[in-house]
């Protein structure tokens, strides 16, 4: 896996988070889709999981296909609140609603 993952790979996958606009959402597949390597959501978020080392991102904005939160991660609702962005559920954003579109 080290071999996939370099610097490169990581600043490019934060810049995409980086642009996703306040008050709305992007998956870790949509992401993966937007580097052009599809079938790497995975990669998406062990990328995000360690993004503090390199820098500030708005890393909360990042959610599963469904919507749902990073479990154990009670700041990222907040923050995605703060945001303006509707929860579907306790654990779920209104995906539907706040998804990124390009």
């Amino acid at each position: 896996m080290n071999r996939v993952l370099d610097e490169a790979l990581i600043y490019e996958i934060l810049s995409v988070v980086e642009e996703i606009p306040e008050g709305q959402v992007a998956t870790y597949g949509q992401i993966a889709r937007l580097i052009g390597r599809k079938r790497n959501a995975r990669l998406v978020g062990r990328v995000l999981s360690m993004a503090e080392f390199y820098g500030s991102y708005p890393c909360h904005r990042v959610v599963n296909h469904a919507g749902r939160l990073v479990p154990g991660w009670s700041e990222q609702k907040q923050l995605l609140e703060a945001e303006g962005v509707a929860m579907k559920n306790m654990d779920h954003v209104d995906i539907k609603r706040h998804q990124w579109s390009l």
